[in-house]
């Protein structure tokens, strides 16, 4: 356990401690246990790793306060890891919602990352308006999950129902170009975020029994309230961001996709140059889905290897 920015973070560690720092910053619903093909390979290739169990998530703190949950606070949490090992700079790579941390982050501790990747969500600039206004814009009348997500108490009894339901039917999330499940997902009505994934006949094929098991435990234990107040503090981000210590990001930066992640289809990663000034490259992985960690993991190993080797 990791004591930094008042809160006790479980982390797994690996690597050289005299080595280039990496964080590994998962997403939801994820646990430092997603990443373990790509904290071994980088290990390997003689990286010091860090990958936390980001607060609210597996056996780190679950502050109550749905504000203590801000980018500004993960952000601090990822600083006080790198404090602990005594590294100065890190590189810093975060999957889904820890894409976000990843490219908060270095806009308010710009001194501390040499290098910025994002996987399955790309940096986006800040919207003109709050961000679940700009949401309810988008989506009017109709279902949109991150506004369901805002108001305590539903999404949090719904996913907590049956954590195993809750996980096989994320991992089991329709691949991009599938028109009726895209409707499915954003009719009006009053059911809500599960119920709009049709229940499948097992699980994918990239993710072992045993495997699965690890995140029906985790969340069986700890609920979903704690990474869906992540979602709760939108708004409040998009105020704490009106002014940063950076404008830009302006290291080397990384977006990694797939060409198959439905979740594309409502971030503008066209307008990415708002946001990084540096280097900046995309790579898309073909036929791939939303959560790369598992379905693509040599894949996207020897990505972050090729995006990294040369920073050395």
């Amino acid at each position: 356990m990791v004591q930094t920015n008042g809160v006790s973070l479980r982390v797994t560690e690996a690597g050289d401690p005299g080595a280039p720092v990496v964080v590994l910053c998962h997403g939801f619903p994820e646990l430092a246990f997603s990443w373990r093909h790509q904290i071994a390979r980088l290990a390997e290739a003689g990286y010091h790793v860090l990958a936390p169990d980001q607060r609210g998530y597996g056996g780190s703190d679950s502050p109550e306060a749905v504000d203590a949950y801000t980018m500004a606070e993960l952000s601090a949490d990822v600083v006080g890891l790198l404090d602990d090992v005594g590294a100065e700079q890190a590189v810093l790579v975060g999957h889904d919602f820890g894409a976000v941390v990843a490219w908060t982050a270095p806009l308010l501790y710009p001194d501390r990352f040499s290098a910025v990747v994002g996987v399955s969500l790309p940096p986006v600039p800040r919207p003109r308006v709050p961000t679940t206004q700009a949401f309810r814009r988008l989506f009017g009348d109709n279902f949109f999950y991150i506004l369901y997500f805002q108001d305590p108490g539903p999404a949090d009894a719904e996913l907590a129902e049956d954590p195993a339901t809750t996980m096989r039917r994320l991992f089991a999330t329709p691949p991009a170009g599938d028109d009726a499940a895209a409707q499915r997902m954003i009719a009006p009505g009053p059911e809500g975020f599960l119920a709009r994934i049709p229940e499948p006949a097992g699980l994918p094929d990239w993710i072992s029994g045993q495997d699965f098991d690890v995140y029906v435990a985790e969340f069986t234990r700890n609920g979903f309230t704690g990474p869906l107040n992540w979602y709760r503090c939108f708004d409040r981000n998009w105020e704490l961001t009106a002014e940063t210590a950076a404008a830009t990001i302006d290291v080397p930066t990384l977006f990694i996709g797939g060409t198959a992640d439905a979740t594309l289809a409502y971030t503008p990663r066209h307008r990415a140059r708002e946001i990084v000034t540096g280097e900046y490259r995309e790579v898309m992985i073909e036929g791939a889905g939303h959560w790369l960690t598992e379905e693509r993991p040599h894949e996207l190993s020897e990505i972050l290897l090729d995006f990294l080797t040369p920073l050395r």
